[in-house]
């Protein structure tokens, strides 16, 4: 059965003199003939020439989203086209910012009509007439009702077009305030291509404090040429890091491998651990960014020898976190914390499958601290069930381990002592595990508490004008006490 066709027109950017001599023609036999909107410049000449037309105005207002409106005037578009061709009218160009044209598209694939497009003028070209730019230089075309921060260029010409009303003139204020000053000169563009049309220059805080809002009106983003408003943006870290290991970069850089840099990586975690402690935000930011500087330099010198990028980086963890929280992303569900690690430990094993040979215990870094590994290795031994149940079997070992020390303590052979010794550490570890302690962070607060309490023994040795060495240990002591009496007052 032959499928019934919706005719669309664009009205274009202007008045009604501007149409095109053909889409006027076909206009004038268009029957029935259907807007989307009466607003628009056009209009008032379509009634003179006597052009009857029903229109979508009354949609709009039922509902409170824009998808919602232009899905039922989609649909009462292929209701009607059951019955007869339809011609149907929109502002522009029916293929530019046009999601009712886009949803009659959908309709034509799935076999409810055909859709045929008749012509028009888009409004791009009287935009750019107006602003006097020129789009071969980059432009980008963004709609402001369904605007995200992360999709505008700052290096392109922007165009924010259904700019309605100021709220949502507002949403496009609030995201490009995150990324430009204040003051950035932006364009509010009415009724381009009109004799109403009007380009108003105002800074970006004003953006939506203006009266002037309308369905003809669009907002001009200039493109960003100071630098320094681009030093946020990931592409220009990417380009300075680029830049730092180039031909004409700096010689440290240039001379790191990613074995050269190892010891720079941890020395950055620590400060940053440092920095999450002092509940600096300030710190962390900085620390935060020296840690990402070992990201990137890595990738760059992978990039430089031709054998993984930072995009490679970022594609693998982005598909490895979508992978692994399918109650996020997927079907699955996972309502506590706990679930969560036991999803994603399924998931880990599944993913490896023919690696389930190898020990559990190979995938925990070497390289780690030794409290740090030594942790890692109990936990994962004990998710296979090497663990005990209670706390009085590991106080024994703490014991057993502390008892053979002593006793090697009393020998001379130094490797014994060592061996023993250590092994009282990893018992103690796992006593620290037991009830929920993270052993290096333990060690930290102890070394922190006894460099605090050291430095008030050197303050009063100070007070003293005496040498330290001239103190004996219980007067030493007797500060040692004051401080942690002073620090039991203040806590």
């Amino acid at each position: 059965m032959a499928m019934n066709t919706i005719h669309v027109f664009g009205l274009g950017a202007g008045d009604f003199e501007q149409l095109p001599v053909g889409v006027y023609r076909k206009l004038k036999r268009a029957h029935p003939l259907f807007l989307r909107t009466k607003e628009h410049p056009a209009v008032k000449g379509l009634r003179e020439e006597g052009i009857a037309f029903v229109s979508f105005d009354d949609v709009y207002e039922k509902h409170g989203q824009f998808a919602d409106v232009y899905a039922e005037i989609a649909k009462r578009l292929t209701d009607e086209a059951k019955r007869g061709d339809v011609f149907y009218a929109v502002p522009g160009h029916p293929l530019v910012a046009e999601q009712t044209v886009q949803l009659l598209f959908e309709a034509e694939r799935s076999g409810a009509c055909r859709v045929v497009i008749e012509g028009g003028q888009s409004f791009l070209d009287a935009l750019f007439a107006a602003l006097r730019i020129d789009p071969v230089d980059g432009f980008q075309l963004l709609d402001a009702t369904a605007f995200r921060g992360d999709e505008w260029s700052p290096s392109l010409h922007a165009v924010f077009c259904q700019v309605y009303d100021s709220f949502v003139a507002s949403n496009v204020k609030l995201s490009l305030m995150e990324q430009l000053p204040d003051e950035y000169p932006v364009y509010i563009v009415i009724a381009a291509g009109t004799t109403a049309e009007q380009v108003k220059r105002v800074p970006l805080y004003e953006l939506d404090r203006q009266t002037a809002l309308d369905n003809l009106t669009s907002v001009y983003v200039p493109p960003v040429q100071d630098e320094s408003l681009l030093y946020h943006r990931f592409e220009t870290l990417r380009r300075v890091i680029a830049a730092l290991r180039g031909p004409n970069g700096c010689p440290w850089d240039r001379k790191q491998t990613h074995a050269s840099l190892k010891r720079y990586l941890l020395e950055e975690a620590y400060e940053l651990l440092e920095a999450i402690d002092e509940n600096d935000d300030d710190h962390m930011v900085e620390e935060l960014g020296d840690v990402l500087l070992q990201v990137m330099l890595h990738a760059q010198i992978g990039a430089d020898r031709g054998q993984f990028s930072i995009d490679d980086v970022i594609r693998t963890l982005t598909a490895k976190m979508i992978r692994r929280h399918p109650h996020v992303f997927g079907d699955a569900t996972a309502e506590t914390a706990e679930q969560v690690v036991e999803n994603w430990e399924a998931i880990k094993q599944k993913e490896k499958g023919s690696e389930r040979a190898k020990s559990i215990l190979a995938d925990i870094p070497k390289s780690l601290p030794g409290t740090m590994r030594a942790y890692e290795l109990q936990k994962q031994a004990a998710k296979a069930g090497f663990d005990w149940d209670d706390a009085a079997p590991i106080w024994k070992k703490v014991e057993e381990e502390m008892a053979e020390f002593r006793a090697a303590a009393s020998g001379v052979r130094r490797n014994e002592l060592i061996g023993e010794f250590g092994d009282w550490l990893f018992a103690l570890i796992n006593l620290a595990r037991h009830y929920d302690i993270q052993p290096e962070e333990a060690l930290q607060m102890a070394n922190d508490k006894f460099a605090r309490r050291f430095a008030y023994i050197e303050e009063q040795v100070r007070k003293s004008g005496r040498p330290i060495a001239s103190f004996s240990l219980a007067e030493l002591d007797r500060f040692w006490d004051e401080a942690k009496e002073q620090e039991r007052q203040e806590g």
